[in-house]
């Protein structure tokens, strides 16, 4: 009698075991079957495919050039050089420095730039301070060149008209 039961202990257990591992080798990493969440699959999956969202947006709204101008979208600063009346119009977001000229403030309402060298706002017509940070944090701000030459650094997405 003793005999049966371990055996049957035994069996019980070795059914058990493979109704386990054939359990665990069908749930898939990141399925619904094992939902944990995983670095890899932040690293390999998602973020490649919020990547390709992001390039995609960029890509829509570098598109959308003024008429006559240029469109441009830079990750970290880039000189763009202005002549005398061309202005530069940034997306929200847009940072850009004075480096060399002049410029003024352009736009239809306040406030205009945020000085972020100061922390205080730049209205429409009003001169920027070389190697001061402006930032546009609505859309149809911008800078327009009161010099022959004017150079700045931008950073973000912004159009040359």
């Amino acid at each position: 009698m003793k005999k049966d039961r371990w055996l049957l202990r035994a069996v019980v257990l070795l059914a058990l075991s493979a109704g386990l591992m054939t359990t665990a080798l069908a749930a898939e990493a990141g399925s619904s079957g094992d939902p944990l969440v995983t670095l890899s699959y932040l690293n390999d999956t998602f973020f490649n495919t919020i990547m390709q969202r992001v390039d995609q947006k960029i890509a829509e709204r570098t598109g959308q050039a003024l008429p006559g101008g240029t469109s441009s979208t830079a990750a970290s600063f880039v000189v763009v050089t202005l002549s005398e009346g061309q202005t530069l119009t940034g997306g929200i977001g847009c940072e850009v420095m004075l480096r060399v000229g002049s410029a003024v403030c352009v736009s239809p309402s306040d406030p205009g730039l945020i000085d972020e060298t100061t922390a205080a706002t730049l209205a429409n017509g009003g001169a920027l301070v070389q190697n001061h940070l402006y930032m546009m944090t609505i859309e149809g701000r911008g800078v327009r060149a009161t010099a022959a030459v004017t150079k700045v650094l931008a950073r973000g997405s912004y159009t040359v008209a």
